[in-house]
């Protein structure tokens, strides 16, 4: 196999050619059992990852609430040559709140990962009032800092915000080497995402993009059945097996120029081997697909779904234990499906923490969601929709 840290390469884009795969996984939605990570069945999914030939991994410290770093140690860096895998880790804005909080942070990231150095290391969910945080805590210097002793092989950020501020944030820092960008066929002209002006500021500074959500949390799997037909019928035009949404979605992303990595947050070893079949030998999306993802993507616009990626950042801070993205799911199935079962799964979801109408308003979730969205008003309305006397009794 061929060693992925090759050295010597003076430009990111050369050192993307001497890494043959572009296709990595995310730990941020791992296989779980009662309650936590199932590490055996993450451990049974690292290993056909990387007999197929693939090596990237992408962890952050609030992912799995907490359990992803450590599962990432026990399933793959105490089991694997340090250089047969690359790793990436992530500063997230919650864990400090001063400078001298930075560094002690970033070293027991790499404790808890089991890595002397992380092969990148990014600024998490950069938007505009992060931004700032991380300036005024001089958390790029840090960083950059810990790459000159070795503790950091690349540096980057990902991204959630409008391509003005990334425009800003990649002229005022150099020292970027590699952005990651939400990326998929319904956020390409979203003018809440930007996820092509985004790409195309990237492009104009040369930096190369990593994707996350190609499948937008789930949400260009589960599609509605107008939409499956759409992709039914081109494996019927073609006389071939039908292609899964999820390998539309992913190869959409995967097609562009500059796009150097595209991460797919796996829950199950089906899911990964359907992933792997379509990524081991990558081919762009023909014209014929292209123009079947922009159907089905106007079908999935049409319902007007709450664009919620269950990234569960929303959660970590609720003082009622609100269980937003569940109760975003329910609401979506019922607009989506006509779900009469979601008044069902909204009653047992709120028995585990707060109703949506236990919402006080305090905006913490809001502050965290990186689509930017009005949390506390599309809670209200999920209490009018699911929390009327005839749905629970």
């Amino acid at each position: 196999m061929k060693n992925v840290h090759r050295k010597g390469c003076a430009a990111m884009e050369q050192y993307f050619d001497e890494i043959t795969e572009n296709f990595g996984f995310g730990t941020m939605r791992l296989p779980v059992k009662d309650g936590h990570v199932d590490l055996d069945q993450f451990r049974d999914m690292v290993d056909v990852f990387m007999k197929a030939g693939f090596h990237y991994f992408d962890t952050a410290h609030g992912y799995m609430d907490t359990e992803s770093e450590p599962a990432v140690k026990a399933c793959l860096t105490d089991r694997y040559p340090r250089e047969s895998y690359v790793l990436t880790d992530k500063l997230t804005t919650s864990y400090f709140s001063k400078e001298e909080e930075i560094r002690p942070f970033m070293e027991k990231q790499l404790e808890l990962c089991g890595v002397d150095y992380f092969d990148f290391y990014l600024m998490h969910a950069q938007y505009a009032e992060v931004y700032e945080k991380f300036k005024k805590m001089h958390a790029y210097e840090t960083a950059l800092q810990m790459k000159k002793e070795g503790k950091i092989r690349h540096f980057g950020i990902s991204f959630h915000d409008k391509a003005a501020v990334l425009d800003r944030i990649l002229t005022e820092q150099p020292g970027i080497e590699v952005v990651q960008l939400q990326f998929n066929y319904v956020d390409y002209e979203d003018s809440g995402i930007e996820s092509r002006l985004c790409y195309e500021t990237c492009r104009k500074h040369h930096k190369p993009v990593f994707v996350m959500e190609p499948i937008k949390g789930g949400s260009l799997v589960n599609l509605p059945g107008e939409a499956r037909a759409v992709f039914a019928a081109l494996g019927q035009e073609d006389g071939k097996p039908e292609q899964s949404p999820a390998s539309y979605a992913i190869r959409f992303a995967a097609g562009f120029d500059g796009i150097a990595m595209v991460l797919s947050g796996m829950s199950t070893i089906e899911q990964l081997r359907d992933n792997i079949r379509f990524m081991k030998n990558f081919r762009k999306l023909s014209a014929k697909e292209l123009e079947a993802v922009g159907k089905v993507r106007d079908i999935f616009l049409s319902q007007k779904l709450i664009p919620c990626t269950a990234c569960r950042y929303c959660t970590s801070g609720c003082p009622k234990q609100i269980d937003i993205p569940e109760f975003f799911s329910c609401m979506n199935a019922k607009k989506q499906f006509n779900d009469f079962n979601s008044g069902w799964f909204y009653y047992m979801h709120s028995q585990r923490g707060g109703k949506a109408s236990d919402c006080i308003g305090c905006g913490q979730c809001e502050k965290s969601c990186p689509q930017h969205l009005p949390i506390r008003e599309l809670l209200r309305d999920i209490a009018a929709e699911f929390e009327k006397p005839q749905e629970n009794e």
